[in-house]
């Protein structure tokens, strides 16, 4: 019997177009009876068998042969939210795990796809419940008035892209996938939450909030979650 943490592996696609308040990304909301239950999500899911037959890898920072990601983030393109992504350029920008403490976890290799001309999206009705266009922003801020939920890689992701003002730009920023192998830490006190480390800050090993130094985490609060990065260095992170 496998080790109930052992990775699952799977793959996301951010499909994204520019509208007349930026970029806009497709948010879909899962099932509440399902795995991430009601969250709004990016189209994505597990690589099944039959993904392997793909020969096309990307590269990945774990014990993967990078097989199966690009066949699957497509596969679940499709039949999630009826978009054809076979002629679309995926561009891989990141690797997420989380940790090993989680009884169930996805290995998952993250991709921007600039949306087909003309798309009609088609959710399933199944898996899928309702899809919605979004800018990073509006997305952002309506987690934080509780509108929506949403889980920490689709958080940073969109953090991530609110910096961009069009597709083109996010699609040509991406040099290599950022590995974001969880380390995290419960916080109580006043404003409990959850704070998530990666590789490169100065505590992803010791957990120490207050530690000097590189940060590289996310802050998972009662009041609010943000992303913190700098180099720990006060002449350059002005």
């Amino acid at each position: 019997m496998s080790d109930a943490s052992e990775p699952i592996d799977a793959a996301t696609v951010v499909v994204a177009k520019d509208g007349a308040n930026g970029v806009e990304v497709l948010m879909l909301r899962r099932n509440s009876k399902i795995y991430f239950g009601g969250m709004w999500v990016f189209p994505g899911g597990r690589v099944d068998p039959e993904d392997r037959l793909d020969t096309r890898t990307v590269s990945v920072c774990d014990d993967s042969d990078g097989r199966g990601f690009y066949a699957a983030a497509i596969r679940e393109a499709h039949e999630e939210a009826g978009i054809d992504l076979t002629e679309a350029t995926l561009h891989h920008f990141a690797h997420w795990l989380p940790p090993a403490v989680r009884p169930k976890r996805f290995s998952t290799q993250f991709f921007l796809a600039k949306a087909p001309d003309n798309l009609d999206v088609a959710i399933d009705h199944g898996e899928i419940t309702e899809h919605h266009w979004m800018t990073p922003n509006e997305a952002l801020l309506r987690r934080s008035a509780g509108e929506i939920e949403i889980v920490t890689p689709t958080f940073c992701t969109l953090n991530w892209l609110r910096s961009f003002g069009s597709v083109d730009e996010a699609c040509v920023s991406i040099q290599h996938p950022e590995c974001f192998h969880t380390h995290i830490k419960e916080v109580a006190g006043d404003d409990p939450g959850m704070v998530a480390f990666y590789d490169g800050d100065v505590a992803y090993e010791s957990l120490d909030l207050d530690a000097e130094g590189p940060r590289r985490r996310c802050y998972m609060l009662k009041s609010d979650w943000w992303w913190e990065e700098h180099s720990g260095d006060p002449s350059k992170n002005s």
